[in-house]
């Protein structure tokens, strides 16, 4: 098997995907059976610059070749050869946010990455103006923002894109994005699977009177759908991504696409009436619809498959951050009691001990509102935990209730979908690290969604390998043959995972536990409005 690994990279038949995360940069190197041959990781975190979530160029090129050469070591390490060519790269990152550059292919201001809630003008005007829900992460409601503000750099503007489409612009030379990924720009057409044109022209009548020097269709990237085949590593975008010269050029590149639609790859979750739910720093779950929603609802998006079907969106901002911040500080008692306890074990024994907790938390609250949260209407968080002198505060109902409100944001959004609108949903797919601890993320958010959830042995290699699927997909497909076809039959046919029912007396829990949410949502509010 490991000669027959070594003779595939040799050869180039193999794919690489890479992700940028909001945590984590990771490139994964698959095989002809799309399985993981070899894995590299960089983490990385944003920083608050005047006022601004964002990452620097800088650490995006860095982070970006210390996972490509980590990746790469493994590849020595374990199969005694080096990585001079594969079949096919991808890469994928965080979806929305604003980079925009001039046209001499210079950074006109930092990175705003979709973290940042501060666009609710421009996403109020536009939401009205297309009657299509365009929320403060898309890029097109930044643009818009920064020409209501009169930004001096709107006028320089050459072409705009995200931070997979930044990579792949740099390693090809060409400007283009996946459908998926482009869907978080701009609404797309169905029909043509490109932005819309009526809108765009709407766009362009709404901002006339600004006098600038460009039109929005001259500055989008070029939309593709899954498998199609049009860029290749040039030889400058080799010595980008791996600094040793060794990678060599001509590599065709799949469209980049955004961490959604690697979501949905990466748990076979691009078919109608499916979904899946990805659950990290933030959450958000992808329902593939059938049919469009009733009317234009805020709290949830609108996007696409890396096909072009329509996607539901509901879409926390926050979700794991607070709750990995408690689970450090109880990191930090440990060692200060000498126990030198393992990070994975700390995790498990936590995450373990909710389960024992009352169903509703034994009346406690939380937020962990790290940042603003769009789905109840706060641009700026404050984590916080409140109890009553009636509450049943144990560490089980603690832990508990921080898994809770990890998901409460979420809730409010899936509610909309399943309740208001009677979207049928079978089962919903769970990836990311809110699941790592066997059973109990699923089984939470079985109870938060009322819906059976599903875990895949594969979930764990998340959207890099996703993005990587992708590339094998535009490398391998037949004639004519379905990206929903190509993972259903060649890739997750034999792949096992685990489905967890909702429990009935979970599901009150969580319900009630909602109630709280919801109404000390004020509570919240006074926390931002009090404390600087």
């Amino acid at each position: 098997m490991s000669m027959d690994i070594r003779n595939a990279i040799q050869q180039g038949r193999t794919a690489l995907g890479i992700e940028f995360g909001s945590t984590r940069i990771k490139a994964v190197l698959i095989g002809e059976d799309h399985a993981p041959i070899a894995s590299g990781s960089h983490d990385w975190e944003n920083s608050y610059v005047n006022g601004v979530w964002t990452y620097s160029l800088e650490d995006i090129w860095k982070g970006l070749q210390d996972s490509y050469s980590k990746m790469t070591d493994e590849v020595k390490q374990q199969y005694g050869v080096s990585l001079q060519t594969v079949g096919a790269i991808g890469f994928s990152g965080m979806m929305h946010g604003y980079m925009v550059f001039d046209k001499d292919g210079e950074l006109l201001v930092p990175f705003r990455t979709w973290r940042n809630n501060m666009t609710e003008q421009a996403s109020k005007a536009l939401t009205g103006l297309f009657n299509y829900p365009i929320p403060q992460r898309w890029s097109i409601a930044h643009l818009y923002q920064a020409i209501l503000g009169q930004e001096a750099h709107v006028a320089e503007i050459d072409f705009q894109t995200t931070l997979a489409g930044y990579i792949h612009w740099k390693l090809t030379g060409h400007k283009v994005l996946g459908v998926g990924e482009a869907s978080g720009m701009f609404p797309i057409d169905l029909n043509s699977n490109t932005y819309n044109a009526g809108m765009v022209r709407q766009f362009n009548e709404r901002i006339a009177s600004s006098g600038l020097p460009w039109r929005l269709e001259d500055i989008l990237p070029e939309v593709l759908t899954a498998g199609d085949r049009r860029s290749v590593l040039t030889e400058e975008g080799a010595r980008l991504l791996d600094v040793t010269g060794e990678l060599q050029a001509g590599i065709p590149l799949c469209p980049p696409e955004g961490d959604a639609g690697t979501g949905m790859v990466a748990t076979n979750s691009v078919a109608r009436r499916t979904g899946n739910v990805s659950a990290g720093t933030s959450v958000f779950a992808m329902i593939v619809l059938e049919r469009e929603l009733s009317r234009v609802y805020d709290e949830i998006d609108l996007v696409t498959t890396p096909s072009g079907h329509l996607v539901a969106m509901a879409h926390s901002n926050n979700c794991s951050s607070d709750l990995n911040a408690w689970v450090g500080l109880f990191d930090e008692f440990a060692k200060a009691m000498g126990m030198n306890a393992d990070r994975n074990q700390l995790y498990g024994t936590l995450y373990n001990l909710a389960l024992q907790g009352d169903p509703d938390c034994g009346g406690l609250l939380a937020y962990g509102y790290l940042s603003g949260e769009h789905i109840t209407h706060f641009e700026e968080g404050r984590p916080l935990f409140v109890r009553s002198s009636g509450s049943n505060f144990t560490l089980a109902n603690f832990i508990r209730v921080h898994l809770f409100t990890a998901l409460g944001a979420l809730k409010l959004g899936m509610n909309i979908l399943l309740k208001q609108e009677q979207v049928q949903l079978e089962e919903i797919v769970g990836h990311g690290g809110f699941f790592k601890t066997e059973g109990v993320g699923q089984s939470i958010m079985a109870a938060a969604l009322n819906v059976p959830v599903t875990v895949m042995e594969t979930a764990g290699e998340g959207g890099a390998w996703g993005i990587a699927l992708l590339a094998s997909y535009m490398l391998r497909k037949s004639e004519g043959e379905t990206l929903e076809d190509y993972l259903s039959r060649k890739v997750f046919a034999d792949k096992a995972g685990t489905t967890l029912a909702p429990q009935p007396q979970s599901v009150e829990g969580f319900e009630a536990f909602m109630q709280r949410y919801t109404g000390g949502l004020a509570i919240e509010r006074a926390a931002v409005a009090n404390l600087k």
